[in-house]
């Protein structure tokens, strides 16, 4: 992590302590208000619940901390994503989608954004710079993908799509920003779900934009506003906890993972594992570039479907469970939901769990399953 990271998570859990009262509580107070006392002509204050909640603001104010950039709260991942479409495209306009990251992104798109005349292609991760970007009004990049863990050049695409007059768009989600930091790297936005490492617990659904751009920051506003599409003062209140561990949960699970993938690629049951902190990894040497850590998520493809879901149930340290980031290692063969991957493809997000217990169950369970 750089030093400017490290100040950062530094101060974060800090930010409230900045602005209290002899007699305030310490932890943040949970606010959930549908109404607010304006008497009179009142601006600049709450209004009303669907404008505004000071449960928001404080984890708003820890989402911009980390990003350096404005943050905007939302329901979940995939409003945040909805709504930078949403506000941002009009009809006549072409975006670029990758290929293989979450499908419903691409499920989104096509269902809703092409009834409005919006036109859409898609590109595998690996090799998004292929064929450049003139004639996109928007390209939407998510690197590492989910699940593959392919890598693209997040600086060159930037650099290309605005050359091309094109917005980039980053799904941040899988690294957090103390992994990875598309807007330093030229992104105009990245979009995340907090459902995952950032809340941690699987107790919340959530999702931020995050920009430096004014005009699309207010569209986006604006947008969330005119919706209602908001997230509730108890998630946003859930994610304000989950943030403040989140650099120690991070860098547990990062560290873990590095352990375990290097393990499982002498295992003689895993027939393939992707990790991109693995130096033969077709995505090292550009991860290593561009992220401040190689992720908790690592990819792993065993003989057949039947050995994944056993190798999966009959693990005690391993929840069979969709989404990933939280404290407890969960997994999920990810061609069951539509991922146009091998049928004994693995998923496995590495929790919190101490990592030499962790892999004793881990390798005992590939073990049973065999080759």
């Amino acid at each position: 992590m750089t030093q400017s990271m490290k100040s950062r998570a530094a101060s974060l859990v800090h930010l409230r302590g900045r602005t209290l009262e002899p007699g305030d509580p310490v932890p943040l107070p949970l606010v959930s208000a549908a109404t607010f006392h304006t008497p009179g002509d009142s601006t600049g204050v709450h209004q009303y619940g669907r404008f505004s909640n000071p449960t928001w603001d404080a984890v708003e104010e820890m989402l911009t901390h980390l990003e350096d950039a404005r943050s905007l709260a939302f329901p979940s991942g995939m409003a945040a994503i909805a709504a930078v479409m949403f506000a941002l495209l009009k009809t006549g306009d072409r975006i670029l989608l990758p290929a293989d990251g979450y499908h419903t992104t691409r499920i989104l798109a096509d269902r809703f954004l092409t009834k409005l005349g919006i036109s859409i292609d898609t590109r595998p991760t690996a090799t998004f710079l292929d064929g450049g970007f003139e004639g996109y009004q928007l390209v939407f990049v998510e690197s590492p993908s989910n699940p593959n863990l392919d890598i693209c050049d997040i600086a060159a695409v930037a650099a290309a799509a605005h050359a091309a007059g094109a917005i980039v768009v980053v799904d941040n989600t899988t690294m957090t920003p103390y992994g990875q930091r598309p807007l330093e790297l030229g992104a105009d936005i990245v979009v995340a779900a907090d459902t995952k490492a950032p809340n941690g617990h699987s107790d919340a659904l959530f999702g931020h934009v995050a920009s430096r751009d004014e005009e699309i920051m207010a569209a986006v506003h604006d947008w969330r506003t005119m919706s209602g599409s908001i997230p509730s003062p108890f998630d946003a209140w859930l994610v304000h906890r989950g943030l403040e561990t989140l650099e120690v949960r991070f860098d547990r699970m990062c560290s873990s993972a590095e352990t375990i993938a290097r393990r499982l690629k002498q295992h003689p049951a895993v027939q393939m594992v992707r990790y991109p902190g693995l130096e033969d990894d077709p995505s090292h040497n550009l991860a290593r570039a561009q992220m401040e850590r190689f992720g908790f998520l690592v990819s792993l493809v065993l003989a057949t479907a039947d050995k994944a879901e056993d190798f999966i149930n009959g693990c005690p340290l391993m929840q069979a469970a969709t989404s990933f980031g939280s404290v407890h290692t969960s997994a999920e063969r990810r061609n069951k939901r539509g991922d146009a991957v091998a049928p004994g493809f693995v998923r496995i997000a590495v929790g919190c769990e101490p990592v030499e217990k962790l892999w004793a169950a881990i390798e005992a369970s590939l073990d049973r399953v065999g080759g």
